[in-house]
């Protein structure tokens, strides 16, 4: 008889993971030129709305996906991580171009969406008909999202933009902190290290780590404001609210 050799699960940056990254990168160039060509135009506001549309519409059913029965599991399947809400706001950002909204995606979708594409599970490497293209179309589109906004679109953040994503960030970590406490899961990863490796590894145990978060959070969307704040203040076309 052929002995039955397990098939060797994919490599957190090993080939597969390197590819969705490269194609994350040559989208965004992608999407960075397309947005450029297309701002300011008649048909700007009618191709972000449908975008935006698509996008929630894919992010609905994700989440209705996750509450069948068959797939119901009460540690996965509750729309509470950063990401699950991070889609819907991505997508009010696009269609009603929110300033509040767009403030969000941009701080949370260049950082914390992006580490559910660099340290994903090993598991979301895996060939499956409906986890593995909707984890990573969802994840890589609303990096998307908040790239063409700003390098496309000409949105510009000020400060009032991180005090608003960083004060919305806390509030939900909260939030979910509290649900997680009560049920025992870990959503968003806030009440203990993901299962996989990522860069909580490096900041200490629980609680300790949440605290090095909240610092280097607040550091790094700093950083990501200052030189905006330097130029000419300009909304590029996104609505203040």
């Amino acid at each position: 008889m052929t002995p039955v050799i397990a098939a060797a699960a994919p490599e957190v940056f090993g080939a597969r993971h390197l590819a969705l990254l490269g194609l994350a990168a040559a989208l965004a160039v992608v999407v960075v030129v397309a947005a450029r060509r297309l701002r300011g135009r008649d048909a700007e506001r009618p191709v972000t709305t449908t975008c935006g549309w698509v996008l929630l519409v894919a992010s609905l059913a994700w989440m209705g996906w996750w509450m069948l029965p068959e797939n119901w599991d009460i540690g996965r399947s509750l729309p509470l991580h950063f990401s699950d809400v991070l889609r819907l706001i991505a997508a009010v950002a696009l269609i009603w171009r929110a300033r509040w909204a767009v403030a969000i995606t941009y701080y949370w979708g260049l950082t914390l969406n992006t580490q559910a594409l660099l340290s994903p599970h090993p598991s979301q490497l895996r060939l499956s008909p409906v986890e593995f293209p909707f984890y990573w179309g969802l994840h890589i589109t609303v990096l998307l999202v908040a790239i063409g906004l700003i390098w496309g679109l000409g949105y510009r953040p000020q400060w009032r933009d991180f005090r608003l994503a960083f004060g919305a960030v806390l509030l939900w970590a909260a939030l979910v902190m509290g649900i997680n406490a009560l049920i025992g899961t870990n959503y968003g990863f806030l009440n203990d290290h993901p299962p996989g490796a990522s860069i909580l590894d490096l900041l200490g145990p629980w609680p300790i780590f949440i605290f090095w978060e909240i610092v280097l959070v607040a550091a790094v969307w700093a950083l990501m404001t200052w030189p905006w704040t330097r130029q000419r203040r300009g909304a590029g076309g996104v609505r203040n609210r």
